[in-house]
């Protein structure tokens, strides 16, 4: 996966696995305690719907808002990056939904979520801390645009399938699916802190400070969710899909992302290095979180997730050393 000598950065190889490892770390420490929790039945059955519901509803929409509201708007309309980012999501998602289809026989709910999960990259909290540890500030806009681009995106889009394959009267599957994703908190919250954005409001000290402990609570909440869920799952007869999509998230999206960047829409500096390790992050908590909203698709979900971030202690010191 070597880039061109124009587009490469050499830093030392021993920082870039440690920092790698150092990201990772804590957050699985994270998700290994809620794990333990569950297993000793410290706390009540319902714990971790009632958690992530909070990070769905509250931890997870300040995050964003507080973290767009002060991003200049130019800096996100970079069209090649945007095309080699969402394009390398789009090929591993609809790839994905086939898959899903013809192989493991999937609903459409199952089917929406199983390629969520194939491409949505933990970008919030091991990808921007990875980022700016490698890059420096130069690596935050390109970093956030990752997250825009799977919250506005390819969540409503999963959403939208989930929706329909719920609606029971089929004369009102459009109505309801639309005031779904009209209602969802996470766009709301997109479209809040653009707007704010554009409009050049500064908002107040207080308010800041309020939205940003709530976003700082999405990282350990959700995580000890996930971990607090899988304890209580059986994973018997779903281990070969988890571990395909396992493959498909740490293998496929960065190469396919890798070949959109490089090779196709060939981009210079640090863009094409940091679409590309954005593809490689293991998956994201955010899917667990729809997973458990919609009651579908949960134990997968948080099984890959936590696989993935296991895995990727050894496979993103790999692919920095490969692409730096």
């Amino acid at each position: 996966m070597c880039l061109p000598p124009s587009s490469r950065l050499y830093l030392p190889g021993a920082l870039l696995s440690s920092n790698g490892i150092a990201v990772v770390l804590p957050l699985l420490a994270i998700m290994l305690a809620g794990y333990t929790t569950g297993k000793l039945q410290l706390l009540p059955g319902y714990s971790s719907k009632a958690i992530s519901r909070f990070v769905f509803l509250l931890a997870m929409p300040a995050l964003i808002f507080v973290s767009l509201a002060d991003v200049p708007l130019h800096e996100f309309f970079n069209w090649p990056y945007l095309a080699a980012l969402g394009g390398g999501m789009l090929v591993i998602f609809v790839g994905s939904i086939t898959v899903a289809t013809f192989v493991f026989k999937e609903n459409q709910a199952a089917r929406s979520l199983h390629a969520l999960t194939a491409m949505f990259s933990s970008t919030a909290y091991i990808g921007l801390p990875l980022i700016l540890a490698v890059f420096g500030d130069a690596g935050l806009v390109p970093g956030i645009i990752g997250a825009v681009i799977t919250g506005s995106v390819f969540m409503p889009l999963a959403i939208i399938l989930a929706e329909i394959d719920n609606g029971r009267d089929s004369r009102r599957v459009v109505t309801t699916t639309v005031l779904a994703v009209i209602k969802n908190p996470l766009l709301i919250a997109t479209v809040a802190g653009l707007v704010t954005s554009a409009s050049g409001i500064s908002l107040a000290a207080p308010i800041v400070s309020v939205l940003e402990l709530l976003g700082s609570a999405f990282i350990p909440c959700a995580l000890f969710a996930a971990g607090l869920f899988i304890s209580g799952c059986s994973l018997a007869g779903e281990m070969p899909e988890i571990w395909w999509l396992v493959l498909v998230k740490l293998l496929l999206h960065p190469l396919v992302t890798w070949w959109l960047a490089v090779y196709v829409l060939e981009l210079d500096g640090i863009l094409p290095l940091i679409a590309i390790l954005q593809a490689a992050l293991p998956s994201g908590v955010p899917v667990f979180v729809i997973a458990q909203q919609y009651g579908c698709f949960v134990s997968r979900s948080s099984a890959v997730i936590a696989l993935s971030t296991a895995l990727s202690v050894l496979t993103l010191p790999l692919v920095l050393f490969l692409i730096l």
